[in-house]
């Protein structure tokens, strides 16, 4: 019988690989230098800066060293932990750092934003726009820089505060940088307050307060501001003082309005705990006194946050010759705690806005408000002055025809008990 040869088999053998599988060697090095040598026969002028960091992009991967490429915009050169220049050298004679930089540049915002220097917010803008996926390799960088600021001169820390007030003025990166702040190392050695005075200072150059406030409170950080002070200096009075000595008092009217509608919302969760749970009325009367002689709130906000977390207290009924009877009968109780508050002719007044704005959102309670305005009239929470004044002058365009008819009968009886009262002392 004839055996069958073997086949023969392949063994070693090399298997090709693509060129698009090789990994490229990280070398930071070399892209530092290639960006500081293009930067380097810029001169500074602005429109070559942009320019080279334009066509250099389609070269250099921008994409994998983005951190070094804005370090050296930044610094100058590459930044190790703590602030340093990196100083290896790749090739001898070829310089590891540039001063075409945003901490080479002349101390002043005019200058920083785009008169000379290749790390202007014009540079940086037009950068980013270009290759959109640097966005937020640059918000890293910007918060990166922020942290490393013990290890830069006074003069470094100064000039990157006013670029980074342009750059958010700017839009160019969010207030979540501005977390690096909150570090202890810089909150002890007062940096991060130095810091955010400049940038507020620039920001607000830029932006009105209330753009700057929305943007802040967006990334929650609003109500972090007080962390910028050591821990033993962190209170309201503190705070304010030190922004309003630095021509910044938007900023620490801004804090106040903040712990206003934070106070209110508490006021309104415990109050709101006390009505479901019934306390005592004294209690109630003890806590609201409270909030306006310890807590700083004034006798128009919380008699205000009581209309606003009593009437949402009750699931209303949804008729109207229903609903008017439900509210007498709800409202009756807290007459007294709101006469307790509503002391003043502001007072009064605010609430009885608040009180036609309520009825005007809540379509059910139309018919109700003359029947709530007697109410509180009978029980002294609204004075006559008051009420005349609503009527002639002081009401809101919320319903305005609706209630001011409403009130017609009640404001002519008023009228003429007044004129009968001067006829009687004339007597």
């Amino acid at each position: 019988m004839s055996q069958k040869a073997e086949k023969p088999t392949l063994s070693g053998t090399r298997l090709k690989t693509r060129k698009r599988d090789e990994k490229e060697k990280y070398d930071p090095n070399s892209f530092r230098d290639a960006i500081i040598q293009g930067l380097n026969e810029t001169d500074g002028d602005l429109e070559k800066v942009s320019k080279f960091l334009d066509v250099a992009g389609s070269r250099l991967n921008y994409r994998r060293y983005a951190e070094v490429l804005f370090d050296v915009l930044f610094a100058g050169g590459i930044l190790a932990p703590g602030g340093f220049i990196v100083d290896e050298v790749e090739q001898p004679g070829k310089p590891v750092r540039t001063d075409v930089c945003v901490f080479k540049c002349e101390e002043s915002p005019e200058k920083i934003k785009g008169f000379y220097g290749a790390s202007s917010v014009v540079v940086f803008y037009k950068l980013i726009r270009r290759y959109k996926y640097l966005e937020k390799a640059f918000e890293d960088e910007v918060r990166k820089v922020l942290v490393f600021q013990k290890g830069f001169t006074p003069e470094e820390r100064s000039k990157l505060a006013i670029v980074t007030g342009q750059i958010l003025a700017a839009g160019l990166a969010t207030p979540r940088v501005l977390g690096a702040l909150f570090e202890d190392h810089l909150v002890k050695e007062g940096i991060s307050l130095e810091c955010a005075v400049q940038i507020f200072k620039i920001w607000l150059l830029e932006r009105d307060v209330k753009d700057v406030f929305s943007a802040l409170k967006k990334m929650q950080m609003d109500s972090r501001l007080q962390e910028l002070f050591p821990v033993n200096k962190r209170n309201q009075e503190t705070y304010c003082t030190y922004f309003r000595e630095r021509g910044l008092g938007a900023i620490a009217d801004m804090q106040n309005s903040t712990l206003a509608t934070k106070a209110k919302k508490e006021a309104q969760k415990t109050l709101s705990e006390m009505i479901t749970n019934e306390s005592p009325a004294a209690d109630m009367a003890e806590y609201t006194q409270d909030l306006i002689q310890k807590q700083g709130m004034t006798e128009t906000e919380v008699t205000i946050t009581i209309w606003n977390t009593v009437m949402a207290a009750v699931e209303w009924n949804k008729k109207e010759d229903l609903v008017a009877e439900q509210a007498m009968k709800h409202l009756q109780a807290y007459t007294p705690l709101l006469a307790q508050t509503a002391k003043t002719p502001k007072a009064e007044l605010a609430l009885m806005l608040r009180v036609q704005e309520f009825c005007y959102e809540n379509m059910n309670f139309l018919k109700s408000f003359q029947k709530i305005i007697i109410l509180l009239y009978k029980r002294d929470v609204l004075s006559e002055d008051t009420i005349l004044r609503w009527y002639k002058t002081a009401h809101s365009s919320k319903g305005k025809s609706v209630f001011i008819e409403q009130m017609k009968k009640f404001v002519e009886w008023l009228e003429n008990a007044e004129e009968e009262s001067e006829d009687e002392e004339g007597d």
